[in-house]
């Protein structure tokens, strides 16, 4: 039986979802509570993508792979007593065992939060940025990074990826309570690449860049083209799609 379990989490304290040697990652934190849980030395959970050392996720979802029915209600419960205060179990259902938490997500949002007054209780889940901004132009620049494109000069350099090319289907930016939000979807993202970019959008709104330059920066297939990558705090893996009908 395949569970799916909705999760939230802050990454501030984690060198991200991924298990890795001799770090504390979300992955290796929720697997070890599931173990005892149930007992098993043999737990492993398969998450719906990486986020990377101190990136935050309002909605993430793994699934778990169990030969007895269990209690939902009960899991959540007692998984959610058992795991740190920055993690926290949003749903537990059961789902068909097609169904996978990485390969079967149809679409992926993350959002960006930027706050220009400073704000010592936002420190850590957005960013700091006092430099006035063109957003005007910013917003121009995102229309360049609509549909199904080669990213290479936005992702990581030396990673064990088959393709970089990804279709985004929405890159907006919007205030909300005070902030400055960036919103982008897409079927995938490559690692790095939504801090890349809104690294670059910036560079856009302070008038280093031109909102065309998004275009030839694309068109290099160069990381070194773009500009540098922002902070992981103000970044949120936002929303997680799948076909449950």
């Amino acid at each position: 039986m395949r569970y799916f379990f909705e999760i939230s989490y802050r990454g501030t304290s984690f060198y991200g979802w991924q298990r890795q040697k001799g770090q504390i990652s979300v992955q290796e934190t929720i697997e070890v509570e599931l173990q005892k849980l149930f007992q098993s030395e043999l737990i492993e959970i398969v998450g719906c993508g990486r986020t990377d050392t101190g990136v935050h996720a309002k909605q993430y979802f793994f699934h778990l792979d169990l030969n007895q029915e269990i209690d939902t209600n009960y899991i959540q419960f007692k998984l959610n007593r058992m795991l740190p205060a920055s993690i926290s179990i949003q749903h537990v259902f059961i789902v068909n065992e097609e169904l996978h938490a990485r390969f079967s997500a149809t679409n992926r949002t993350y959002r960006y939060f930027i706050h220009q007054v400073k704000n010592p209780f936002l420190a850590g889940v957005s960013t700091y940025f006092p430099q006035k901004l063109n957003v005007s132009k910013m917003e121009s620049a995102c229309n360049y990074l609509m549909g199904k494109q080669d990213f290479t000069s936005f992702a990581k350099l030396h990673t064990d990826v088959k393709t970089h090319i990804c279709t985004i289907n929405k890159a907006e930016w919007f205030n909300e309570n005070d902030q400055l939000v960036f919103e982008i979807s897409a079927d995938r993202f490559l690692r790095n690449m939504v801090r890349s970019v809104v690294g670059t959008l910036l560079d856009v709104g302070t008038g280093k860049l031109e909102a065309e330059d998004l275009k030839k920066i694309i068109e290099s297939k160069n990381r070194g083209a773009a500009s540098k990558s922002v902070s992981a705090d103000g970044l949120f893996l936002w929303k997680i799609e799948y076909p449950l009908e």
